[in-house]
């Protein structure tokens, strides 16, 4: 098995989804479940494949544009690996959140969601940093147009608002993987985009720390954080609930891997100059976050402002520059991923029997579809950090990696828990429980409880015994050290 091979499979079941809906309207919603089943295969066989090197678990490499030296290089380690799993979970998700929706072209919609989730892979295993940079702005397509044919009544403004953003950020990317493949030519006479080769002679000069700002300017807007926040609850509250599913779910966690794989090892010096502001950026989002889905009617703004808190978190725990930190932004990467489609989830299912999102228009679900009413509950307490689950093993680990270098900030940050447990409270009485505002309708079916299980269970899993997890990325927080950071010395983590 080849890693092309995953990205290949989602394009060709993209295609073949298109091709079926001539067969049937339901035929292009079983040819992605099947794409997606077909996909996790091969991806489960590397859980206990034998590593082909210190770094990697699976390596391909080929020649692609010889001229300037640029591969087609793909590689998994432990943290692509886990983000490759949470991907296909997600996509599981977003397939069957709209199973029952009589969409137009199914085809072409099942198609844009392949198609993304293929462009997302690619840039968890590109390693040639052109590579990376091609996948990254090809993912924007097709979720543009899942956002402005299947969204909401301002779908258009919405979907282009967020291509704008990201587009900005995406050639704000490319400026700096140029100016620093230059830069290390320079001083190597190497003229190479390969990652590996470029974190082995960390760059140096007057125009480091501008490179460095143009790789975490393009992954804050996708993360994102505060000020390059403003294109997601728009995106969110109009996409369809596939496309807002895939949107929070993994497209957020491009900018945490980000953070990881790229900034963090590539930029030592100019990274640990700018630690204290992001660590104040990430500390104001998160209280910022937090206040503002207090303030929202609509179900699918709120979870876009606290998701907003929450990737405030990831920020906090790479910038601390200490192992628990940085495995706290792992943890979150994974835990906020299925919290947050699970709770869309819900909000789609909603939306699907009442026709509305507005919390003040819900009420006393748990009377009438108690299934429903118990799912959304245990989702809302997971986003909240309630202990034994996998939020708050990945906010404790992140604030106490972020405590000893950082007291104030941190207390700061930690503010953001009584907030949390204020929204999300408050749209646990408004919809789940308070007085009966709403119709009697049917709970939730097979499919539905077998997805919301599933994903109850993973976060009860990642909460109780997250070790296997934190043990998956250490290898490679362990490199990152080794390469840019002085956070040894402050803690060494969670060990295996």
């Amino acid at each position: 098995m080849t890693l092309s091979s995953l990205i290949l499979i989602l394009l060709i079941g993209g295609l073949a989804a298109l091709l079926g809906e001539k067969l049937g309207q339901h035929i292009p919603k079983w040819i992605a479940a099947l794409t997606l089943l077909v996909t996790a295969l091969p991806v489960y066989s590397l859980l206990n494949a034998t590593p082909v090197s210190a770094l990697w678990i699976a390596e391909e490499n080929h020649d692609w544009i010889p001229r300037f030296n640029i591969h087609f290089h793909l590689a998994i380690d432990g943290i692509s690996l886990l983000l490759i799993a949470l991907t296909l979970l997600v996509g599981f998700v977003a397939v069957f959140s709209q199973w029952k929706d009589k969409l137009e072209y199914q085809g072409f919609f099942y198609l844009n969601i392949l198609w993304t989730l293929a462009g997302v892979i690619g840039v968890f295993i590109a390693i040639d940093l052109f590579l990376f940079f091609v996948f990254w702005e090809i993912m924007l397509i097709p979720m543009y147009l899942l956002i402005a044919i299947w969204g909401g009544d301002n779908r258009r403004y919405a979907a282009l608002k967020f291509l704008l953003f990201t587009q900005a950020g995406g050639l704000l990317m490319l400026a700096s993987i140029v100016a620093m493949v230059l830069l290390n030519q320079q001083s190597t006479g190497l003229l190479t985009f390969d990652y590996t080769q470029l974190a082995q002679h960390a760059i140096a000069g007057k125009y480091v720390l501008w490179i460095m700002l143009g790789f975490l300017v393009s992954f804050a807007i996708k993360l994102p954080v505060v000020p390059f926040h403003t294109w997601q609850a728009d995106a969110y509250s109009q996409a369809p609930t596939a496309a807002s599913i895939l949107l929070a779910g993994i497209l957020s966690k491009m900018g945490g891997y980000g953070l990881v794989r790229f900034v963090l090892p590539l930029f030592p010096e100019a990274v640990n100059s700018i630690a204290p502001y992001a660590m104040a950026i990430a500390s104001f989002t998160i209280v910022y976050g937090a206040v503002l889905a207090f303030a929202q009617q609509d179900i699918k703004r709120l979870i876009a402002y606290a998701s907003l808190s929450h990737m405030g978190f990831i920020v906090l725990g790479c910038f601390a520059l200490t192992t628990l930190g940085l495995q706290g932004a792992v943890m979150q990467m994974m835990a906020h991923g299925i919290s947050t489609a699970g709770l869309l989830f819900i909000t789609g299912m909603i939306e699907q029997r009442y026709n509305t999102r507005d919390i003040t228009k819900l009420g006393g679900i748990w009377q009438v579809a108690p299934k429903l009413g118990a799912f959304a509950l245990f989702f809302i307490v997971a986003s909240l950090g309630m202990p034994g689950l996998g939020n708050f093993v990945a906010e404790f680990l992140t604030l106490a990696g972020a405590f000893r270098p950082y007291p104030l900030l941190t207390m700061i940050a930690t503010s953001t828990l009584v907030f949390g447990a204020a929204y999300s409270l408050r749209i646990a009485h408004k919809t789940i429980f308070g007085p009966l505002n709403v119709a009697t309708v049917a709970d939730t079916d097979n499919r539905e409880g077998t997805v919301m299980l599933a994903m109850a269970v993973l976060l009860l899993l990642l909460g109780l015994h997250p070790q296997p997890v934190i043990d998956m990325a250490q290898q490679t927080l362990d490199h990152i050290g080794s390469l840019s950071m002085p956070y040894h010395h402050l803690t060494t983590g969670v060990q295996p």
